[in-house]
């Protein structure tokens, strides 16, 4: 009888265990399925936005994608379930994925023009030598957050500021405005706005998009939160180091959607939103995604691997990053370059450094 017992019991923990095992595996799916889904439907209501609105589809860009809303739920909520490794590695990760991966794979699967201003290529390149200069100053407290906060505020300013200047905001041409230089319609009848990307959105009030695109960002905010609860059961179900899940899984779905809001806008003919999305991602993760992790769960302190080999790759790899964008062309073997030393970075990190990129 006594044997008995204690199989049911075993059965009724196995039991209990696989049901938690699955239901941390579908919040985080579902999440990620989110997260995807919301970014599409995020590109086409940007596109509509700017064009309806005259307004700089490369400044709505990076407002809306380049502020990483989700990563920002993800990374406090990470933080706050005393998950801080997973949320620096997530950081860290993060910004060296949007030139590894996602520009890299931009590169390669739809190889176009791109014509950036210098500036912006300028703040771009040494964006991460601000990440560097602060983790100099570790362990980062609340100072250093609300000082990247506000680094992060003067970025969205001055690019405000420079697209109103500009005679012709970055990218705006007559593929974003979906205009002609003869007008609208087509000698056969047909109306030009009928074949430019997202031309549904474009029918749309401009207010309507812009109102559309916050839902599609609370449905990116919903995903981020369904991760995270999905992540802190995944690592407790299968006792997985945390900085290292949140460097390779989390980042990996992170990523997915990023190269889907930076390839498909290359694709469809809405240059600005991919490199917005590149380039206001990467300076918002060395900056204010860093200063609000550090504001919602207290001091950060940074290992000695970072200095001596992550921060520079990312420094370096951004440079290489910068330079590709100023030739005026993203070609494909920008791509495989850009692809090529990511993924020797992560080779060299789990041979020599233990794959662990945020030590706290």
């Amino acid at each position: 009888m006594l044997d008995w017992i204690r199989r049911v019991t075993r059965q009724l923990r196995w039991g209990e265990e696989a049901l938690s095992v699955m239901a941390s595996t579908f919040l985080f799916v579902a999440g990620a399925v989110l997260l995807i889904c919301s970014a599409e439907k995020l590109i086409g209501y940007l596109a509509g936005a700017a064009s309806r609105l005259s307004i700089s589809v490369f400044f709505l860009a990076v407002v809306f994608t380049g502020i990483e809303f989700d990563d920002i739920v993800l990374g406090v909520a990470l933080n706050l379930e005393d998950l801080e490794d997973v949320s620096l590695g997530l950081v860290l990760g993060t910004a060296i994925s949007f030139t590894g991966i996602v520009l890299a794979l931009a590169a390669i699967i739809t190889p176009a023009a791109v014509r950036v201003p210098r500036d912006y290529l300028a703040i771009f390149a040494a964006a991460p030598l601000v990440l560097a200069a602060f983790a100099l100053t570790a362990p980062l407290t609340a100072v250093q957050g609300v000082l990247l906060l506000a680094l992060f505020a003067l970025f969205l300013g001055y690019i405000l500021v420079q697209e109103f200047r500009r005679e012709t905001p970055t990218f705006r041409n007559t593929e974003v405005r979906g205009e002609t230089a003869e007008g609208n319609a087509r000698p056969g009848g047909e109306s030009f706005s009928d074949e430019i990307p997202f031309a549904a959105a474009r029918k749309r009030p401009g207010w309507a998009n812009l109102g559309l695109a916050v839902l599609a960002l609370a449905g990116l905010v919903v995903g981020a939160a369904a991760m995270s609860t999905g992540t802190k059961g995944i690592l407790q179900d299968h006792g997985i180091a945390g900085t290292v899940f949140g460097a390779t899984i989390v980042t990996v779905v992170l990523t997915i959607e990023d190269v889907f809001l930076t390839v498909e806008p290359i694709r469809k003919g809405v240059p600005a939103i991919g490199i917005g999305n590149v380039i206001g991602s990467l300076v918002f993760s060395v900056t204010a995604k860093l200063g609000v992790i550090v504001l919602s769960g207290g001091s950060i302190a940074v290992g000695s691997d970072v200095l001596r080999w992550h921060l520079p790759v990312l420094v370096t790899m951004t440079v290489l990053a910068a330079y590709f964008l100023h030739t005026g062309r993203l070609k494909r073997w920008h791509g495989f370059t850009l692809l090529g030393c990511y993924v020797a970075y992560w080779a060299v990190s789990f041979a020599v450094f233990g794959g662990v990129p945020v030590e706290s």
